[in-house]
């Protein structure tokens, strides 16, 4: 079993920053990937990016260079450190934990690949 906890969402306008954390507590050490994914109103839930116990990364091309994952050694806290935000970006961003998989991710960034979920954190981008 593994909880996640998001935090640090908010309201910026197009153009700023936020940094988004998810602390995992459980059996958090059996989790090889960990990802971020979001969904606006009326939207489907879509990845914005991934990282495995190597630290290795991958990001949607929509937040690709604007985005950046990153977790600590003890993998209990992941962030998204979010710059140059646009009003697309609006949506509520959750953290997910991969526990099938114990080093590698899952090639594709779908929601159905991670069988953990915290319960959201809402980010809003005016322009």
């Amino acid at each position: 079993q593994v909880q996640l906890v998001e935090s640090g969402g908010g309201s910026v306008q197009a153009g700023g920053s936020l940094r988004l954390s998810c602390v995992a507590s459980g059996n958090k050490y059996s989790a090889g990937c960990m990802g971020w994914f979001r969904q606006a109103p009326g939207k489907e839930r879509e990845g914005v990016a991934k990282i495995n116990t190597a630290g290795s990364t991958y990001y949607d091309p929509s937040v690709k260079g604007r985005f950046t994952i990153a977790q600590d050694n003890a993998k209990n806290t992941l962030w998204l450190q979010m710059n140059s935000l646009k009003p697309e970006d609006t949506a509520m961003y959750y953290c997910a934990a991969d526990t099938t998989r114990t080093r590698y991710c899952a090639s594709a960034l779908r929601p159905s690949d991670y069988n953990y979920w915290g319960q959201g954190t809402q980010v809003t981008v005016s322009s």
